[in-house]
């Protein structure tokens, strides 16, 4: 055997190997909004075997939802100045304190607005700022529904969402 004929088959293998992975997506640094406004650690998945989008937190508490009853998917940021960490830095370093309150955090969001026996309802997902894109993007992809970028929101209409 030569170099060619082990180099394809090595990527004939690979291949099959990310065809079979295709059918599933899992991200684990999700945190799922309850109904009391707290953000819980959670697993989103898209199950394309079952056609399924599947959140369970870490109480095993799980919402399951038919690709068919998704009615939108949208994305949106907040941003907010950092002050009970830079009062808390402050304490002990009065200048490093007032320039961490001056920078801002960003969080990112997905709605998963659905319908369960005619009923509308909705998941809110905040999402971790090293994989918002990827998330995104693998929700389009498996529920075929596109992502509405909604930009920038404020915290106050975030908390809203959560607790409806």
């Amino acid at each position: 055997m030569n170099v060619k004929t082990i180099t394809s088959a090595l990527f004939l293998i690979l291949a099959l190997v990310n065809v079979g992975v295709a059918d599933e997506a899992t991200f684990r640094d999700v945190r799922l909004a309850n109904a009391h406004g707290m953000l819980i650690n959670a697993s989103l998945a898209f199950n394309d075997e079952s056609k399924t989008v599947v959140v369970q937190d870490t109480n095993g508490q799980t919402v399951t939802i038919p690709y068919a009853q998704i009615d939108a998917l949208s994305y949106e940021y907040t941003k907010q100045h950092r002050l009970k960490q830079g009062l808390i830095v402050g304490i002990l370093s009065p200048g490093t304190g007032i320039i961490v309150a001056l920078t801002k955090s960003r969080s990112h969001w997905l709605d998963i607005d659905f319908h369960e026996q005619d009923a509308p309802k909705s998941v809110v997902l905040r999402l971790d700022k090293r994989t918002y894109h990827e998330v995104c993007e693998a929700a389009k992809a498996h529920t075929g529904t596109e992502v509405s970028d909604l930009g920038r929101t404020t915290g106050k209409s975030v908390k809203d969402k959560m607790k409806n």
